[in-house]
């Protein structure tokens, strides 16, 4: 029988039709300069998206280098410096499922919200300025949007729940670090990762899955507002680990509410960290076997520290749950607390309601972010997408894929302790707000502590602390503060 060629030309001519574009990289650059102190920082800016490709190997046969999923970043690097002397930081935050908007424009890079602060929040449409305390005095900078949020995105005809989970998270945003410092030839630079909440978990693991997929040895690590050990802060029946972990935080924000007059708030820690150590795990501990004396002098010890009342702490089984408590701790005042930053107030529609139905603190940080990101990338850098900018994609975070934890704790604190152990100058810097709900500094106080590490290395770690919550930099002397706490931790790390 005759070929039918008309009909076979058609049929081709459709199959490239439903054939997905291939993707390609949508980099833009743009020249700046910042004047700090009367010094310029002439630095060039690089924003959009790069593709992710995956070798893919079909019946044993190489399939070619396909399209996966195209990741928006945007770099900076200071003009005319010395790529093997000039380090490099690699940020993100957490979520999981959050873009890096927090830590690019309200810390690290060249510019940053004006967004007020507790009790005195910036009216829309807010403000965007110079950053003077910029980390890229120190260090070029990287933010990477993982998949999903941001302007990232898996390829068409690719699923992005794929990326949703912790190792393809790491392998993703690992690929990311590899493309960028080979593209731009600083191998031999010094290296840091700095993630922000659940990108602490990241960076913890990345520093790992670097060494080992890539023999890419980092110079530092910064865990801001950490979680490495997810036991420390889930409360489920049975684990009262939590309850002890987060009574300092709660101490702390019922002291920034004026529960505790004429006392410090370092009187107030120190007393309630002792009775997290010692007297409080016992009683938990005991269960129902607790003599009653002991239970009421714990009942009381607990409302003393917390500015909740003995019937509630009675009531609650000892057991205080953190949303509870950002819900009861100023009921009294038909007030909420905020749980990324305590400091926060906040208001409900019914104050009967057990938990609060807001983050106050979140509120109130959410739209000075968003304005500024949306004006930033367009105006500012002139990368035009219209796809929406995705702050914190909630169907990453509700779907998040822990399954190589199945049946054990979420933990990365042996990551990160095994990749310190392997490249022993490895140094990392670790940032707690005492007002912080979420990551609570006593819980990351018991993870280092409990790093299988030898004696040797147990200075490679350096703690610092602010009167402030989660996003701590929100407070301005403390951003200030942290800024230069970071410079010198680069500085010192780079061995340069």
């Amino acid at each position: 029988m005759a070929k039918d060629e008309t009909t076979e030309s058609t049929t081709d001519a459709t199959d490239e039709k439903k054939k997905p574009a291939t993707p390609t990289d949508d980099l833009v650059t743009s020249q700046h300069t910042l004047t700090i102190e009367g010094r310029e920082l002439q630095y060039t800016a690089t924003t959009g998206r790069i593709v992710l490709k995956q070798e893919v190997l079909t019946d044993g046969k190489f399939d070619g280098h396909q399209a996966k999923a195209e990741v928006f970043l945007t770099a900076y690097t200071l003009d005319g410096a010395d790529a093997a002397e000039r380090p490099v930081t690699f940020a993100f935050n957490g979520g999981p499922g959050s873009s890096s908007i927090w830590l690019h424009l309200g810390l690290l890079g060249p510019r940053r919200v004006v967004s007020g602060d507790a009790g005195e929040l910036a009216p829309p449409p807010y403000g965007l300025v110079d950053n003077a305390e910029t980390l890229l005095q120190h260090s070029d900078l990287v933010f990477i949007d993982p998949v999903s949020t941001g302007y990232s995105r898996a390829v068409e005809g690719e699923k992005p729940g794929d990326y949703h989970g912790f190792t393809r998270d790491l392998e993703s945003v690992g690929e990311v670090i590899r493309l960028w410092t080979s593209r731009n030839g600083r191998w031999m630079s010094p290296k840091f990762l700095a993630g922000e909440s659940y990108g602490t978990t990241r960076a913890a693991g990345l520093a790992s899955h670097l060494q080992e997929r890539y023999g890419m040895y980092l110079n530092g690590v910064m865990l801001i507002s950490a979680v490495l050990e997810f036991g420390t802060l889930d409360f489920t029946p049975g684990n009262d680990l939590p309850y002890t972990l987060y009574l300092p935080t709660y101490a702390a924000i019922a002291h920034y509410h004026g529960l505790m007059p004429d006392r410090t708030l370092e009187e107030v820690l120190a007393d309630a960290e002792r009775f997290a150590a010692g007297r409080y795990p016992n009683a938990l501990a005991q269960g129902n076997r607790i003599p009653e004396d002991f239970r009421a002098e714990v009942v009381g010890r607990i409302a003393a520290l917390t500015g909740l009342t003995e019937d509630y702490i009675d009531r609650v089984n000892l057991r205080i749950e953190h949303m509870r408590f950002f819900g009861e701790v100023l009921r009294s005042r038909r007030q909420t607390v905020g749980r990324l930053d305590g400091r926060f107030t906040g208001w409900e529609a019914d104050y009967a309601g057990e938990t609060p139905a807001k983050d106050p603190s979140f509120s109130a940080i959410i739209g000075p972010y968003t304005a500024a990101l949306n004006h930033y990338v367009r105006v500012e850098l002139g990368y035009q997408n219209d796809l929406p900018y995705e702050i914190l994609s909630m169907d990453a975070a509700k779907n998040w894929s822990y399954k190589e934890f199945e049946g054990q704790q979420i933990t990365v604190a042996e990551k990160l302790a095994e990749a310190m152990r392997v490249n022993p100058h490895l140094k990392v810097h670790v940032a707690c707000g005492h007002y912080d709900g979420a990551t609570p500094y006593f819980a990351t106080e018991h993870t280092l502590g409990r790093l299988q590490l030898p004696a040797e290395l147990l200075g490679n770690i350096e703690t610092k602390y602010y009167p402030a919550g989660h996003m701590m930099y929100v407070h301005d002397p403390s951003r200030v503060q942290q800024s230069e706490d970071i410079a010198t931790f680069i500085r010192g790390a780079s061995n340069r």
